[in-house]
């Protein structure tokens, strides 16, 4: 079984995706701060985003296929944040590692923030026009590994991600949050929570991750469920897991007017 690499193997997606890997009986290597339960090959690093061509050389040796899950991620922040630029170095430099160690395959995680989001139903024939600094740096990436990788005969795969939710969730983020004050009796405040969005559920979304990671397709890949759901509708799902409708409290909070009002994707196959 040929070696595979991962990195951000301990965050919300790369658990899910590392489990899925596991699962088909592939052979993993991962780059991370401490331990990984349940993986023996472990290369550590404080900061991968940060390492150098050397560490990359080292840590590639005998691997096949990369699986680039790592990015700086952190709720309310990581949209607007500088640290894209830090990732985006650090994921380019990596890959260029890779070529000098001869791995064959790059699989990266992208995000629906790279699009115009202002189309409202996202293919990946969808032109790009992303708006934040998370989704310019992770486009520039993917425009950048698009033309590198193929020509030095990598195959190259980039799997775009919508809204996920799930194990493993942030405590601040929504679907956590909603569960969290609920499960207390707690009213918890809320936007007028008419902006329709594409929800997966994490679990789905690794598996799917895994499955483009262990084939040969190459390009963009949609990571979605093409279902359109409100974020009320999706509020008083949780609610109803409670009987607690009554504790949600649309338009306490103010929209944000740079919020786009509708982003659904159509799920790639592959």
């Amino acid at each position: 079984m040929s070696l595979t690499l991962v990195t951000g193997a301990t965050g919300f997606v790369g658990r899910q995706t590392v489990s899925r890997l596991v699962e088909s009986g592939c052979d993993l290597r991962v780059v991370a701060r401490g331990q990984v339960p349940g993986i023996r090959d472990v290369v550590r690093t404080p900061d991968l985003f940060t390492e150098s061509p050397e560490f990359w050389r080292a840590a590639f040796n005998g691997v096949e296929r990369i699986v680039h899950i790592a990015w700086y991620a952190e709720p309310g922040l990581y949209v607007t944040s500088p640290a894209n630029l830090v990732c985006m170095a650090g994921t380019l430099r990596m890959a260029a590692a890779a070529i000098e160690a001869g791995v064959s395959r790059f699989v990266g995680i992208g995000t629906c923030f790279e699009y115009d989001l202002t189309r409202g139903y996202l293919t990946t024939a969808t032109p790009l026009l992303p708006r934040s600094p998370y989704g310019a740096a992770k486009a520039g990436t993917f425009m950048a590994l698009t033309e590198i990788l193929p020509r030095m005969g990598i195959t190259f795969a980039w799997c775009r991600l919508f809204y996920l939710y799930g194990e493993g969730e942030d405590h601040r983020r929504l679907v956590p949050h909603l569960h969290d004050h609920l499960s207390r009796g707690e009213a918890t405040e809320l936007t007028s929570g008419r902006q329709i969005r594409d929800f997966l559920d994490v679990a789905e979304a690794g598996r799917r991750i895994a499955q483009v990671a262990m084939s040969n397709v190459s390009g963009a890949f949609n990571i979605c469920s093409g279902q359109p759901v409100t974020v009320a509708e999706l509020a008083g799902r949780i609610a109803d897991q409670y009987g607690r409708r009554d504790l949600l409290r649309f338009g306490t909070r103010p929209d944000n007017v740079e919020d786009p009002p509708c982003v659904i994707g159509e799920p790639s196959r592959f």
